[in-house]
Parts: structure tokens; C-alpha cells; sequence
């Protein structure tokens, strides 16, 4: 993850803070910061309608994909704290004008994005939910970021929409809303390379795919990762696979264990001559002027490996690489890979199988590579449990934190927070509660 980019959204973020403090004639602060709340909300939500366009600009502004989505995630979850507090901290000024019936409007607009961002956010952390339900919710997330644009452009506030503040939010209001009508494009109409599959493996408890492009091949590097859709398969879903080799005239191959609903079903609806859409290349795993020492890769996290096994010369520095599975048997590519360890001398392999007693650790890898770990860099791809132990255990040897690279392919993930899904929806039922009351009692 870049910091330029996290320094581009909180930068954007903070900047109407300063237009509304240069405001004259404002006597209630906290009802402007309430304010200010509202546009930092709807800013923050513009980048993440932004952000999961996935267009090439992404990874040079924010790095690597698989971070971008979890950026994308914490953007979202800012966002709606900045909304909670907008609606918790009364935002309405005297003097501004007479309530209409199109502010009357967009007051019910910003209580529907109010309701809509919480359940559509609950659905989003509360990983208890089934994917399937939280791909297809997740769609009107900027449907509600729109209805929260209208409230602003329409209510009554401290300022005109020809303003610095106003039209600074509105920009973003208007580029968000295009990222959104965008992402509402059908996989099949987005910017994508046309491949068919040439052949189809079984590879220790994987399979392993082979495609051949049917035209403009995809220009990938060693260590990404691309979004396939398997054409006419009875399944428009895409879904993100690294490439597991990368041949020499475009042919791309990738590599899926049954881990999830849909990599055990994929096996039972391809076959050779089936057409396959595939976005990218994406990710950033690999560094040509950064080479890590020490690779470890964990089951199916070979696959990101591979290639960049490949290219490992004869002049390249030593790699170590250390291949952890269940038992051998199970090991997806491992007749590869212990010939390249044959064929390139720089390359040391290490197999860790569970089922001959043996258990990767931080001691392990420093007492196989000999290395003086505050000088290493170390690149991971495996199960998060593994890579948390390792970590730790790494950093006590003296690793840099910054030195541990992974890819983070949880492209759903929660945050720990199943007790935050509860508050928010006791916090929904209660603002409802309360505005209920309230109405009554006026009429």
C-alpha cells in the first residue's frame, strides 16, 4: 500500500475542513464541524466508488490491488463513522433560508442513506454473512452514497453549491457517481482479454488451467495476478487467481484449490475450448529492483511463486524458498518446482510437510538460511494464520516490519468487529425509534 495514496484521501478529506472554517458570520462550531462530517463522508465515499473501478491508475496512486481493497474497506468503514456522527451531532443553522418541499426532500434522502449505509455496512464487516448475499448487497452501497449527494446538494446550508466548499464536495459527488455507474457494468461489457482454456490438470488438491488468447494477449509480469470469468460456464461470477506460469507466446495458467463455494464448484463447469474473459494484470508482488531473500509459500500460495521462479538467473541472488503443506501428495506444482530448484542454482528449496512431523517457524528459517534477518526481505503468500506466527516470530530475529511482504488476497474480510454489526443495528433501530417519536409527537 502506497502512503502517497492514504495521504491523497486524507488530504482531500481535511481540505473542506478549511473552507468552512473561513466561513464569516458562523457562530455555531459544532454545528459546523457536523457539517464538515457530512462533507468528509460523502469525499470518503467517492474514493471507495473510485477505488473499486480497478482501473490501472489505482495501483500507481494507491499500490498493489489486493491492498486496495482493503484501503477500499477502511475508507468505507471511516466513512460511515463520519456519517453516525453527522446525524448524532445536530447540523442545523438559523438563518439560512425557509425549509421547502425539495430540502424537505433531501432530508428524507440523507435518512434512507443513513439506514442504507448501516445495513449495507453490517452486511459488509460481519463476515457471518454468506458472500454470495454480500456481493450482491454490496451493488447499492453507491446507490445510497447518491442519495446522500442529493441531501447535500439540496438541503440548506451554511454555504451555496457555487462555493468553494459546495463545489469542491460536488466534484467528488459527481466523479463518485460516475465510478459507480461504472462498476454497475456487467462483467462481460468491461476492458477485458479473450482466452480459451488449452488444458486442464490435477495437481496434487488442486487443478491446475492452461489458456491460450484468442487475440491481444494479456502483458503480464511475473507475480500478478488477473480476474478470470469462466464464459458460458452457468457462472458469470469473476473471480482474481494469480498467474502460476506465464509462457513465453501469451499463454497464461492459473492454479485453484477447493478453498470457497465457488473454487469447488469451478471444477465441475469448465472444459477444454471454454471461453474465458480475463481483466488485468494486477498486483505488485513482485519486485524486479527489490528481490526478497526468503520466499514462503503456503499450499496453493506456491502459485504467485512460480513464475517468478522462472526468472531467476544465473547472476541473481540466492532465494530461499520455503514450501509448506499438508503432506506431499497434496502439494500443488511440486514436481515443478523441485526441478527449478534443480535447474537454478540460486534457488533452495525447502519442503515443510505437516504430515512428516514437521512445522515451519521463525527459528527454522533462520537457522536453514544462515541469514542475518535485519538485512533480508522476505515475501509470503499462505494461510493468515501462518503468516501472523511468522511475523512475530520474524520480527524477535530482528526482521523489519516493512521488510515482510504478502499478498492480502481476503478480498472480503471483517475486522473483528461481529460486535459492531450488533450496535449498528441497535443504533439503526433506535435512530428510527426515535425519529418515529418525534414525528408523533409534533402531529
Amino acid at each position: 500500500m502506497r502512503l502517497f495514496g492514504i495521504i491523497l484521501i486524507v488530504s482531500t478529506t481535511l481540505f473542506p475542513a478549511y473552507q468552512l472554517a473561513i466561513l464569516p458570520n458562523i457562530s455555531d462550531s459544532l454545528a459546523l464541524f457536523s457539517q464538515y462530517l457530512g462533507l468528509a463522508a460523502l469525499i470518503l465515499m467517492a474514493w471507495a466508488q473510485i477505488m473499486a473501478t480497478k482501473f490501472r491508475l489505482i495501483e500507481t496512486l494507491f499500490g498493489s490491488l489486493d491492498y486496495v481493497y482493503i484501503l477500499h474497506k477502511w475508507t468505507g468503514i471511516i466513512a460511515l463513522i463520519a456519517i453516525l456522527l453527522h446525524d448524532t451531532i445536530d447540523a442545523d443553522m438559523e438563518g439560512f433560508g425557509q425549509e421547502t418541499w425539495l430540502s424537505d426532500i433531501a432530508e428524507t434522502m440523507g435518512e434512507l442513506s443513513l439506514y442504507g449505509i448501516l445495513v449495507l455496512c453490517v452486511i459488509s464487516i460481519a463476515t457471518f454473512i454468506p458472500y454470495h448475499l454480500w456481493k450482491w448487497t454490496h451493488k447499492f452501497m453507491g446507490a445510497m452514497f447518491i442519495l446522500g449527494a442529493i441531501h447535500f446538494i439540496f438541503i440548506l446550508k451554511p454555504f451555496s453549491m457555487t462555493d468553494a466548499a459546495g463545489f469542491y464536495t460536488f466534484v467528488f459527488c459527481l466523479v463518485g457517481a460516475l465510478a459507480y455507474l461504472w462498476n454497475l457494468l456487467p462483467e462481460h461489457l468491461r476492458p477485458s482479454h479473450s482466452y480459451v482454456i488449452t488444458e486442464i490438470t490435477p495437481t496434487g488438491d488442486a487443478i491446475a488451467i492452461t489458456l491460450r488468447p484468442k487475440s491481444r494477449q494479456i502483458k503480464a509480469n511475473a507475480g500478478q495476478f488477473g480476474i478470470f470469468r469462466f464464459v458460458g460456464a452457468g457462472n458469470q461470477e469473476a473471480h482474481p487467481f494469480s498467474f502460476s506460469k506465464i509462457g513465453a507466446h501469451g499463454e497464461l495458467r492459473l492454479t485453484v484449490k477447493s478453498l470457497g463455494d465457488y473454487t469447488t464448484r469451478l471444477p465441475n463447469i469448465i472444459a477444454i475450448g471454454q471461453d474465458v474473459s480475463v481483466q488485468g494484470p494486477f498486483g505488485r508482488f513482485c519486485q524486479p529492483k527489490v528481490r526478497e531473500n526468503i520466499w514462503i509459500a503456503g499450499g496453493i500460495g506456491i502459485t504467485p511463486f512460480l513464475p517468478i521462479a522462472h526468472t531467476l538467473t544465473e547472476n541473481a541472488d540466492t532465494v530461499t524458498l520455503f514450501y509448506c503443506v499438508k503432506s506431499r501428495a497434496q502439494a500443488p506444482h511440486l514436481s515443478e518446482i523441485e526441478q527449478l530448484s534443480r535447474d537454478k542454482p540460486t534457488l533452495k528449496l525447502h519442503i515443510i510437510a505437516s504430515d512428516e512431523g514437521q512445522r515451519l517457524t521463525a527459528e527454522k528459517i533462520a537457522t536453514l538460511t544462515g541469514e542475518n534477518m535485519q538485512s533480508v526481505r522476505v515475501a509470503f503468500c499462505g494461510p493468515k494464520t501462518l503468516r501472523e506466527a511468522l511475523q512475530t516470530g520474524l520480527r524477535r530475529y530482528g526482521l523489519r516490519p516493512s521488510h515482510f511482504k504478502y499478498e492480502a488476497f481476503e478480498f472480503r474480510t471483517g475486522i473483528g468487529l461481529d460486535k459492531l454489526a450488533i450496535y449498528l443495528l441497535t443504533k439503526m433501530k433506535n435512530q428510527y425509534s426515535s425519529r418515529t417519536n418525534t414525528h408523533q409527537n409534533n402531529t
